[in-house]
């Protein structure tokens, strides 16, 4: 018995004799894009004479046909065989006027499935069940039908430890781990607990404890909530920075006298503001903002950064730390700085440029010591060569009396209230009037702090213990809410950095109990070791954070290097302005400029449309880009097949009629207009819209595309839409409602693929099909 032919599928169903002109072909090798009707005729005439029994290799052919068919024959009762458990084949029959009738089938019977699974779900729920079931997610909800399809347990407690960590690792810890936990936040306590106090004291301008409540409230609370195990956060140079230049702004407008609450105050209140920040927006589910800044833009603020450091650092080093005072330079920009330097340089204190000097230079060579040896002998990891430094300093300057000769030490270490950990809510409204004169600079930190974290966590690796999952959503969530703890006591802005983390996994911690320990550790600190803290000499301190800023410069030139070996100006140019814009101004507005022209990149990315101009593989029934291919694929006469490969938003339909009509006048979007008409305006009267990467389409988009169509309509050329979404998806009933199918003629212009367009533009040239329903009549 034979089958029926489908009337909503016409063009499998004619074949034209003799194939017309528009199936002649030509090349721009051998003719212009205006062609002419002396081209050699194309092979597809071969395809017509196969008959609608033959199919050919298209796009939509499946890859998985018959011979490669993994499921067993259907049977009655329960089936535990996995995904490929045999079951009756899905009714392949097609949606009446929906031409792509297979695959929409498929996607219907398996949405069926899991729909039956939840509608016999929630009939056994009680109320609360059913009321619970309401408020979540469709992610969820699917979920919840796939683990009872595969029998796996589903509870609110599962989805619950996803958000939460600390309900996942704490059961699957075990003390063989501790060992190099412990010894991994110990040499992270060795190395950057005094840097701590460095940062506190030289670049945010803070009582040095408020620096070591960074290490105790923040790692704390990111073990509880963060997605990266062997993660270490605490304070960085360029947050504390930002933070100094709040402080000093704040002090300097309330009368240039030192007041250490108040410093403490500003300082929590930076913290807090870029803390909510970013828990905000790990709520709203931002973590894809972690893309949005380019490599380029953060290698260039970063070594700017690294410029800014070690020039601050000059004065102190030099002992010119009370004549910049004097000399109002703090708000300078690093050439005023430098400047400075160079005139008062019969000034420098000797003693403390020697200290300094001595310093700097023996952390740097152990550093390299280290760098070559590790290969080898892993064990030179642990030596904490930091803390050996502060420490031997600290005693010579006791026993030398260098307070007394001029050498500035840090001096007595307490809390700026007079009390540990006192509490105090940051974001008061009694604050508002700082809060104001701290949001961009809180902006900046919440950004760059991010950014730095998801580059720290992705560089770790992407093994998890206890089977967690790194998650950018829930790194911002993590972090936030460790900033917003930190900022009631006043602490540095705190995220992670790949520096420690990575000496924290290399010398053995890979679970959050190396962050609990830190915090511990620290804590025991601040409780018995701050009486011993008060001849630590400002230059030591001064040399620590210069070795950061030197860190922070040396990968710039292997980043340079790259760049031009590659020919990326661009990218190269963004470095060079957002150095030359900090160094030269000031850190906030070389970060304002970073991403802000990252920003516009991104933007003019969205808003380009990348269509396509497609030609014909000769001998085959495949189509590629033919800008990209312009001398080996051929033309088809009287045939624009444009390609739409991405999703019609707002965003990047405003310049599609632009770009559609310099396909048509020169065959490529990359003419200029300035050039004549290329084509001729017969070239055009069949135009093929491949439209496979339209997934998605907002009202703008099917608006814009309605405006293009009616447009195409009223001049006389014919429209055919190929590999479309199914009839019941959502772009599919959007171009129904919009009336767009209706324009092109009907669903018989919706059709599988280029090949089955153009056999219809044959067919309607040659006037054999003139209407859908009078070959339904005929068939």
């Amino acid at each position: 018995m034979s089958s029926q032919p489908d009337p909503s599928r016409p063009a499998q169903d004619h074949a034209p004799a003799q194939p017309s002109g528009l199936r002649q072909t030509y090349t721009a090798s051998s003719s212009p894009l205006i062609g002419d009707n002396s081209s050699q005729a194309s092979t597809s005439s071969q395809h017509h004479a196969a008959g609608p029994s033959r199919r050919h290799a298209t796009d939509t052919t499946p890859l998985l046909g018959t011979s490669l068919d993994l499921r067993e024959a259907a049977h009655e009762g329960p089936c535990n065989h996995g995904t490929f458990s045999p079951r009756p084949i899905s009714p392949t029959s097609s949606i009446p006027g929906g031409p792509f009738s297979p695959s929409e089938s498929e996607t219907e019977s398996s949405s069926q499935s899991i729909d039956g699974v939840l509608s016999r779900s929630s009939r056994n729920k009680t109320w609360k069940k059913r009321l619970a079931a309401k408020i979540r997610s469709q992610k969820m909800s699917t979920s919840s039908a796939l683990a009872e399809q595969h029998g796996v347990k589903d509870s609110a407690l599962m989805y619950l430890s996803y958000y939460l960590p600390v309900m996942i690792w704490p059961k699957k810890y075990n003390w063989s781990y501790f060992k190099g936990d412990f010894v991994g936040a110990l040499t992270v306590a060795g190395m950057y607990i005094p840097m701590a106090l460095s940062l506190a004291d030289n670049l945010a301008h803070v009582p040095p404890l408020n620096g070591l409540y960074a290490f105790v409230f923040n790692p704390f609370i990111y073990a509880l909530l963060g997605s990266c195990p062997a993660m270490i956060v605490g304070p960085e140079a360029a947050g504390s920075l930002l933070v100094g230049t709040v402080v000093k702004s704040v002090i300097d407008r309330s009368g240039g006298d030192e007041n250490a609450t108040l410093q403490a105050k500003i300082c929590g209140i930076v913290t807090g503001m870029s803390g909510a920040m970013v828990l905000i927006a790990g709520v709203g589910r931002l973590g894809f903002l972690d893309s949005v800044l380019s490599r380029p833009f953060l290698r260039g603020f970063i070594s700017a950064i690294g410029v800014v450091v070690a020039v601050d650092q000059l004065i102190p080093e030099l002992g010119l730390s009370r004549l910049a005072d004097e000399a109002h330079v703090g708000h300078a920009s690093s050439i005023d700085k430098l400047a400075f330097v160079f005139r008062n340089l019969d000034k420098v204190h000797q003693l403390t440029f020697i200290i300094a000097a001595t310093s700097f230079a023996i952390i740097m060579v152990c550093r390299e010591i280290k760098r070559r040896l590790q290969p080898r002998y892993p064990a030179v990891a642990y030596i904490p060569d930091r803390f050996l430094v502060v420490v031997l300093s600290a005693f010579v300057a006791y026993w030398r009396e260098w307070d007394k000769a001029g050498v500035a030490v840090l001096g007595k270490v307490e809390a700026a209230s007079g009390r540990l950990f006192q509490f105090h809510w940051p974001l008061h409204p009694s604050n508002l009037s700082y809060m104001r004169e701290a949001m961009g600079t809180s902006f900046l930190i919440a950004l760059l702090g991010f950014f730095e974290s998801s580059v720290a966590a992705k560089s770790l690796g992407g093994e998890g213990f206890a089977g967690i999952q790194f998650s950018p959503n829930r790194e911002l969530v993590a972090l936030g809410a460790a900033n917003v703890v930190g900022a009631c006591f006043s602490s540095l802005p705190a995220f992670g950095g790949y520096g420690r983390s990575k000496v924290n996994k290399s010398t053995g911690g890979r679970t959050p109990v190396s962050s609990l320990i830190l915090s511990g550790l620290t804590l025991l600190c601040i409780t018995f070791l701050l009486p011993y803290l008060y001849y630590l000499p400002k230059p030591v301190l001064s040399s620590l954070i210069s070795v950061v800023g030197w860190s922070l410069i040396e990968e710039c030139p292997h980043d340079i290097l790259f760049f031009l070996r590659i020919r990326a100006w661009q990218e190269l140019g963004l470095m060079a302005i957002i150095v030359v814009v900090t160094i030269f101004f000031s850190l906030s507005f070389g970060m304002a400029i970073g991403v802000g022209l990252s920003l516009l990149k991104v933007i003019r990315h969205a808003t380009r449309p990348r269509i396509q101009i497609l030609g014909r593989i000769p001998g085959t029934n495949r189509f590629e880009n033919a800008e990209a291919n312009l001398d080996r694929l051929e033309f088809i006469e009287g045939c624009l097949i444009v390609k739409i490969p991405e999703p019609l938003t707002f965003a990047n339909t405003g310049e599609l009629k632009t770009r559609l009509r310099r396909l048509e006048l020169y065959g490529s979007s990359m003419a200029h207009p300035a050039l004549p008409r290329l084509r001729r305006e017969d070239s055009n009267r069949n135009i093929i819209f491949d439209i496979h990467g339209v997934t998605s389409l907002d009202g703008s988009g099917t608006q814009v595309l309605e405006e293009i169509v009616r447009s195409y309509r009223e001049r006389g050329v014919r429209i055919f839409f190929s590999r479309g979404p199914g009839h019941d998806s959502e772009v599919g009933q959007l171009l129904r409602r919009s009336g767009i199918v209706e324009l092109i003629g009907g669903e018989h212009h919706l059709v599988n693929d280029v090949h089955e367009a153009l056999k219809l533009t044959e067919a309607e040239e040659r006037g054999e099909l003139r209407v859908p329903d009078r070959l339904a009549t005929e068939s």
